[in-house]
């Protein structure tokens, strides 16, 4: 990883692409990534990243603000989680052989989880929970946008992403965080048909943002939503 620092704005040097313009993105952790065209020397680079300081800083103090909603959890009887756009209160239980379960209109924990291992066995739980349930969801939707985006992925993988939603791979795979599962359906179904046009077009070009149009016309209102409310989809 290369980073690389213009007057206090540090940022991640991606590797070139073929495009003619430089891709600037706040990422969900809050890091700056540049990606320049494949012939761009490093100082090319921070000359565009100076000539776009004030767009960054904006940006920024956005991304601090969006993320000043972050869920603190505190693992109690009634705390809400998400679950495709659905709030669903926990009860810690100890009547059950699964570590979590969602009935009763209840996501029930078995106390042990949290006694033996405290928050991040729970967390653990929960993503697996959310794992197993999003293979299949996600393939069904996944199958259902392919045709409508002319393409078929080779594979499809639910597993933790970081600060990524979803990404594509160069051989045809698709990979989406198990917190998508906390999404509602719409705003999955956004995610699950940016990155199938993404094997089109591996940017944010206009020509990509038509291909999500052709398919997803709405796109900007679930695209808002997912930037205002993506850092309470969280465990």
């Amino acid at each position: 990883m290369i980073v690389r620092c213009v007057r206090d704005i540090e940022y991640q040097l991606l590797p070139g692409s073929l495009r003619k313009t430089t891709d600037i993105v706040i990422e969900r952790d809050g890091r700056v990534t540049v990606r320049p065209p494949v012939d761009y020397t490093p100082e090319q680079v921070d000359a565009v990243v100076e000539s776009k300081r004030l767009w960054i800083y904006r940006n920024l103090a956005q991304w601090k603000n969006l993320n000043t909603s972050a869920v603190v959890r505190e693992w109690v009887n009634g705390e809400t989680f998400l679950y495709l756009g659905r709030n669903y209160r926990l009860a810690l239980v100890l009547d059950q052989d699964s570590p979590l379960t969602l009935k009763g209109g209840r996501f029930c924990l078995h106390r042990t989880v949290i006694d033996q291992g405290g928050t991040s066995a729970a967390q653990q739980v929960f993503a697996a929970y959310l794992t197993d349930k999003g293979q299949k969801y996600l393939c069904d939707r996944v199958n259902y946008f392919s045709p409508k985006t002319g393409v078929q992925p080779t594979s499809i993988k639910i597993k933790d992403l970081g600060y990524r939603w979803a990404s594509c791979g160069i051989t045809g795979r698709l990979n989406f965080h198990w917190k998508c599962m906390m999404a509602p359906p719409t705003i999955i179904d956004y995610i699950i048909v940016h990155e199938l046009c993404h094997f089109h077009y591996r940017n944010h070009s206009n020509a990509f943002w038509n291909e999500v149009d052709k398919v997803m016309p709405d796109y900007r209102d679930r695209k808002e939503w997912l930037r205002k409310n993506g850092a309470s989809l969280t465990v």
